[in-house]
């Protein structure tokens, strides 16, 4: 990716001892942190002393191709799918997803840029998890903001799979002759499967069905490209009158141009939704294999790299069928009588069936922490309690909100350019001030350019958030 290019000319303009510093923070309490300040823990190559900061050879033990892997599992998620919807927002005209492509790669590349910053951030302070990034950085006292915004943003990653799970199962008993509406299918399916998978207590075995997400969405771009392309929704195809009025492909006259609307802020806080994987960026730097920052920086730019052509892929095929009738879960746009896909839905369903308690965990889980509840107080009964009270809740809210776009776009324009954006900037601010005397120019330099993202991300997710509220 173009922006992680920037860290090259950095890491050479890095020069400073072998030694670990311990930086006083100020204020009441003297804690201190320990950075290394060889240029090597930036990039290439380092001594043993480095290698104790920011892991080399004595890393994880994730090889290279299956980090890539997890890694583009970890960013494609089902917010893919509401990426049309995006465009539709402020375009009808197929020659809309041009500048659209232009504003998946851009955004991509910021995002890529600042999961390597988290990344660095851990090998320069020795941090294990987005928190005690912030810990160790920041201070302390105010870690309860990114832990607290993490929760939040895993609740809106339940809620859209709830959503989805709803219209997708829907949709699915409709192709058997079933007339079932997505509130039925929501509450059987929450009280049947969703709630006994979400009180396991081990995990551990459904995790391979999640591979079975990625797969699923690689048949559904291909299975979009294909309807696209035989024109089969177009006005005249064989399965154009199968689907609703107000789900048939809309295709007007606001093109390229259009993308200079207010309106585009839209799709642009979804991707901030769409690309959400940096609260995982410290689990996934500190599993790599040899983890040096040239691994780590190779790592990240080709995972977001597919992760773009995915999201390119899908938004401009389901946008250019629909135009501006694109729903906010593209699926739905599509005949229930389309067996192409009609097994692009059972894939989607079957890997959010078994991933969904995975992501359900970590809110309940985060939740408790916020808390202060030890983990020798987490009974059965107190686990079990807080997951039929979160449950209820995202059951309750996925009923009443039926517009997965505008859960993508709200909730990127606050918590995702939070997470992505704002805490990283501030984090490297705050550790490069505590390297005082000691830090480089360079550092100086790149603190100034992590700011202007985040200066980005508050002035998107202003306008994103207003934009995405004037929807409802």
């Amino acid at each position: 990716v173009l922006l992680l290019s920037l860290s090259g000319p950095i890491t050479d303009a890095r020069r400073a001892t072998n030694s670990l510093a311990s930086i006083p923070r100020g204020g009441a309490t003297k804690q201190s942190v320990a950075f290394h300040k060889d240029a090597r823990v930036w990039g290439g190559d380092a001594s043993s002393t480095a290698k104790e900061v920011r892991g080399g050879d004595g890393g994880g033990t994730s090889t290279m191709t299956s980090h890539l892997f997890n890694m583009v599992k970890a960013i494609v998620g089902v917010g893919v799918l509401s990426l049309p919807a995006g465009i539709a927002a402020f375009g009808d005209a197929p020659s809309a997803s041009i500048p659209a492509a232009i504003l998946i790669a851009s955004i991509g590349s910021i995002a890529a840029y600042n999961f390597s910053l988290l990344g660095r951030l851990c090998a320069m302070t020795g941090a294990t998890s987005y928190k005690s990034a912030w810990e160790e950085t920041v201070g302390a006292s105010t870690a309860w903001i990114p832990g607290s915004s993490c929760v939040i943003k895993t609740f809106f990653a339940v809620l859209a799979y709830s959503m989805v799970l709803g219209d997708t199962f829907s949709a699915l008993f409709e192709t058997f002759g079933f007339n079932v509406s997505r509130e039925k299918a929501l509450i059987g399916l929450t009280v049947t499967v969703l709630m006994p998978l979400c009180k396991l207590k081990d995990l551990s075995s459904l995790a391979p069905f999640s591979l079975v997400g990625i797969a699923g969405m690689l048949y559904t771009a291909l299975a979009m490209a294909v309807r696209f392309f035989d024109g089969s929704y177009a006005e005249g195809g064989k399965l154009a009158a199968d689907v609703a009025e107000s789900l048939r492909p809309a295709l007007g006259t606001k093109g390229a141009s259009a993308v200079f609307s207010s309106n585009a802020f839209i799709l642009i806080c979804m991707l901030s939704t769409a690309y959400m994987a940096h609260f995982n960026a410290p689990k996934f730097y500190l599993e790599l294999e040899n983890n040096t920052i040239a691994r780590w920086n190779t790592c990240v730019a080709t995972s977001f790299s597919i992760s773009i052509l995915f999201f390119i892929g899908i938004a401009a095929m389901g946008f250019s069928t629909f135009g501006g009738a694109s729903n906010g879960l593209i699926l739905n746009n599509y005949s229930t009588k389309d067996s192409l896909m009609g097994f692009s839905r059972v894939a989607v369903a079957f890997a959010l069936v078994f991933t969904y308690p995975l992501a359900f965990v970590g809110c309940r889980d985060g939740t408790l922490e916020m808390m202060q509840v030890p983990k020798e107080e987490r009974t059965d009964a107190k686990l079990n309690n807080l997951t039929y009270i979160i449950l209820a809740s995202v059951t309750a809210v996925a009923m009443k909100i039926t517009d997965l776009s505008f859960i993508m776009s709200f909730g990127g324009a606050t918590l995702g350019n939070a997470l992505i954006y704002v805490y990283p900037a501030i984090m490297f601010r705050s550790a490069v001030k505590n390297l005082g005397d000691d830090a480089t120019a360079a550092q100086k330099l790149e603190v100034k350019l992590a700011m202007a993202f985040a200066a980005l991300g508050i002035g998107m997710g202003a306008i994103g958030t207003k934009m995405a509220l004037g929807k409802l």
